[in-house]
């Protein structure tokens, strides 16, 4: 077996329109059972450390040289890496193993350029140290940060979910639903931070006046947040650094501010997405996974919580075809971003043969496949069908991350008849391709008023009052 034998694998369920899709969870079952078939194996133990003291370790199994598959371990070990900083997060990676898998992840992050991003973003940008690799025999314990999330429902409250094409804002009374709203905008290329806060407060304001007072405020949005503070997020990505230090940081704490004091808090999306789901299912161990203008995950633990966890699914990469879909923001091949929002079903248009015009925008180009989808146009089912397939993987290498017995699917993306196909054919690979998977997850699709404002709504039980 030769290293692209054994890091690219052929699904026995190809994508329609993307049948060079190599998925990484059949790669990493493929290096596990190589491994158990060798008299010895190569055991690397790992640890992230995150700015609060958590500590997570992890260990990964290789293939012991002089075997020949062994010119892949590195290729695993940065892959695992990888995923590892972006579902958990982390400014500092340990690595017990041999010297030279060390030193190669330590020229990883410095030297690559999409090393370099992951370190930034990690470093810098959310745990505000230097991002450094160690390569040691000595790890530090384990240590877990875990508190339970929102469901906080008395009183008049207001919670929104700002996305990169539209945002949502709900009023909420005693847990009920007394208003909701949707309202399209473009934020990314936005340079003036006084934009955004208007906007917000716009909507904010609209939902105000179906209530008698206002208890609360909550918020979902795409990015990483530390107490009510934006660290990294796509929304801004237009406004100059400097800007972003002096104003979008401190953006929703100058809400809060605006509103009095009032309990404000704002959290990942991708965190009330999971919370959304748990509320609705009455159950705990769930996956979110929100296919919008990018992908959001969350998680709620087996035992109701969230964690520290970055969850930021978007960056984490599940196709290990070396010619994947660029991300245009880190740089990175096959990660989820590509395959799992409005940026896959544009990427996805020109395949199925269908022209979409020149500029027109991501939003546009889904309600086209959208409005296909709807009349019937087998160009457009092949799309939803190769998501579909794209998700039944993915769902298969989250699987060995996160402890999840429920999934939650939503977004813009699945709306309409498109998102029933989606979640069949992700079932259809789970049965065929991982029936262990197939008898312990159970998918979960919202309805289309939960789809497009549950976020919005739960995000409304965030502060406590």
């Amino acid at each position: 077996m030769d290293t692209e034998c054994i890091t690219r694998p052929v699904p026995r369920v190809l994508p329609p329109l993307d049948p060079s899709f190599r998925p990484a969870a059949l790669a990493h079952r493929l290096l596990a059972a190589r491994v158990a078939a060798s008299p010895e194996a190569l055991p690397l133990r790992l640890a992230l450390e995150q700015a609060d003291g958590s500590v997570f370790h992890f260990t990964l199994k290789l293939v012991p040289p002089p075997e020949p598959e062994s010119r892949a371990n590195f290729f695993f070990l940065e892959r695992f890496v990888k995923f590892l900083l972006w579902s958990r997060g982390g400014f500092r990676v340990y690595v017990d193993g041999p010297d030279e898998l060390g030193a190669r992840m330590q020229r990883h992050f410095q030297e690559t350029a999409t090393g370099r991003f992951d370190a930034n973003i990690m470093g810098e940008r959310i745990y505000e140290h230097p991002f450094e690799v160690l390569a040691t025999r000595d790890l530090p314990p384990p240590r877990a940060n875990t508190k339970p999330l929102g469901r906080h429902w008395n009183g008049c409250r207001i919670g929104f979910d700002l996305g990169a094409s539209d945002r949502k804002v709900a009023a909420v009374i005693d847990g009920q639903a007394v208003f909701s709203e949707e309202a399209v905008w473009n934020p990314v290329p936005q340079s003036d931070p006084q934009w955004h806060f208007d906007q917000i407060m716009h909507s904010l304001r609209r939902a105000a006046r179906h209530l008698p007072r206002v208890d609360a405020i909550g918020g979902s949005s795409a990015g990483v947040y530390v107490n009510n503070r934006v660290r990294v997020a796509s929304l801004f990505r237009g406004v100059p650094a400097d800007l972003f230090q002096r104003r979008v940081r401190n953006l929703f704490v100058e809400l809060k501010e605006a509103w009095g004091g009032i309990p404000f808090e704002v959290v990942n999306d991708g965190e009330v997405t999971a919370l959304a789901g748990a509320m609705a299912l009455g159950k705990n161990a769930v996956l979110g996974i929100a296919l919008g203008s990018s992908q959001a995950g969350g998680f709620v633990t087996p035992e109701g919580n969230i964690t520290s966890w970055l969850n930021e699914l978007a960056f984490a990469p599940i196709d290990y075809n070396p010619a994947a879909p660029l991300d245009e923001w880190s740089g990175d091949r096959g990660c989820g971003v590509q395959y799992f929002s409005q940026q896959c079903v544009a990427r996805l248009l020109p395949a199925a043969g269908i022209n979409a015009p020149d500029g027109l925008p991501l939003p546009e180009k889904l309600k086209l496949a959208q409005q296909l989808m709807e009349a019937g146009d087998a160009r457009a089912r092949k799309i939803y069908e190769t998501i579909g397939v794209y998700l039944g993987y993915g769902i298969a290498h989250y699987a060995d991350f996160y402890d999840c017995q429920h999934v939650l699917v939503l977004g813009r993306v699945t709306s309409g008849p498109g998102g029933e196909i989606i979640v069949r054919q992700a079932g259809e690979v789970l049965r065929t391709e991982f029936p262990e998977l197939s008898g312990k997850i159970t998918l979960h699709v919202p309805d289309e008023k939960e789809k497009r404002h549950g976020q919005a709504i739960a995000a409304a039980s965030l502060p406590e009052v």
